[in-house]
C-alpha cells in the first residue's frame, strides 16, 4: 500500500510537472509570435489632413514606432478635405478626417475607419469679458451680422474672426453643428491649422474663433456654449453638442503596415491610455 501511495505521489507530479511545462511553453511562443508579427511588419506610412487629430495621432505614431521598428510613419495637415483628396488619389495611405465622407468620394473605394469623437470649442483673446454665447449670438458673429463685443455683453471692441479655410473639416463641422448651413462671414482672418488659429487669437485683441478642445490652454479664454461649460460628460450626456468623430480614411482595405497602424490607433491599449489624456473622448462612450 505505501509503495502504491508513493507511486501514485510521482505520478500526479509527473503530471503537474508536464502541465506547467506546456504552460510556459505556450506561453514563450506567444511572445515568440507576437515579436515575429511586429518583425514582418515594415515599411512606409504616410498620413495626410484634419489638424484636430494631431494631438492624437503624434502620440499615437510614437507609440507605434516602439512597437514596429521597421515601420515609418509620416503624419502632415493640410485639413480635412485635403486628407480625403490625397487618399482618393492614391497620394498618401491615409487620410484624416473630422468630417463624414461626402458624396462625392462615396464611388472612389474609400473605406472608413471611425476612431474617436471631436469636440469643439470657441476660443477669443484673454481680453474678452464675455464668458458665454448663446447659438444664436455665435452664429450672428460669425456670419457677421454681429461685430462689437459691446452687442453680446462685452465691451466696446470690435470683434475679429479668426478661423479655418474651406478645406478644413474643422469649419465644416462648426458650418454643420452650429451655423446649421448659414455663410461664414468673408470678413475673416484665415489660418491653417488648430494651433495657428489658437496662436493668432491669443495674440489678436478682440478676437474669436474655434479649435478642436486639446488645442484650448491658458493662452486663450474658452466660452461657455449656450450656458454649457465644455467637458467631456457635457458630450456624452447630450448638453454640448458641438463635435464630431475622427476618421482615417484609407482606398480600399487597409493592408500591411498601414493596417498595424490603424489597428493600433483603434486598439483597446491605446484607446484607454490616450484618448481622454490627450484630451479626446473615446467612441465607446457615446450614447447608442
Amino acid at each position: 500500500m505505501k509503495s502504491f501511495g508513493k507511486s501514485k505521489l510521482l505520478t500526479t507530479l509527473l503530471v503537474l510537472m508536464i502541465g506547467l511545462m506546456m504552460v510556459a511553453g505556450c506561453g514563450s511562443n506567444s511572445g515568440d509570435k507576437t515579436a515575429n508579427q511586429a518583425a514582418e511588419v515594415s515599411g512606409k506610412v504616410s498620413a495626410s489632413g484634419s489638424t484636430a487629430l494631431l494631438p492624437l495621432l503624434k502620440p499615437a505614431q510614437e507609440e507605434f514606432h516602439k512597437m514596429y521598428d521597421k515601420v515609418t510613419v509620416n503624419i502632415a495637415g493640410g485639413g480635412s478635405f485635403t486628407g480625403m483628396n490625397q487618399v482618393s488619389e492614391g497620394t498618401v495611405n491615409i487620410g484624416n478626417s473630422d468630417v463624414a465622407l461626402p458624396t462625392e468620394f462615396k464611388d472612389k473605394g474609400i473605406v472608413d475607419h471611425k476612431v474617436v469623437v471631436l469636440p469643439f470649442v470657441f476660443i477669443t483673446n484673454k481680453d474678452v469679458t464675455v464668458d458665454n454665447l448663446t447659438e444664436q449670438q455665435t452664429v450672428d458673429i460669425l456670419t457677421g451680422k454681429i461685430t462689437n463685443w459691446k452687442e453680446v455683453g462685452g465691451q466696446d471692441k470690435a470683434i475679429t474672426i479668426i478661423h479655418r479655410a474651406k478645406s478644413s473639416g474643422s469649419r465644416a463641422t462648426i458650418t454643420e453643428t452650429v451655423l446649421k448651413g448659414a455663410a461664414f462671414t468673408d470678413q475673416a482672418v484665415i489660418q491653417d491649422s488648430n494651433g495657428a488659429v489658437k496662436a493668432a487669437i491669443a495674440n489678436t485683441p478682440g478676437a474669436i474663433g474655434y479649435v478642436d478642445a486639446p488645442y484650448a490652454d491658458g493662452s486663450v479664454k474658452t466660452l461657455d456654449y449656450n450656458g454649457v461649460k465644455y467637458s467631456p460628460e457635457a458630450v456624452t450626456s447630450g448638453k454640448y453638442p458641438v463635435y464630431s468623430y475622427g476618421h482615417m480614411y484609407t482606398k480600399g482595405e487597409a493592408t500591411g503596415a498601414t493596417k498595424a497602424f490603424i489597428d493600433y490607433v483603434m486598439s483597446a491599449d491605446f484607446q484607454n491610455t490616450y484618448v481622454e489624456k490627450t484630451g479626446f473622448i473615446p467612441i465607446t462612450k457615446m450614447p447608442k
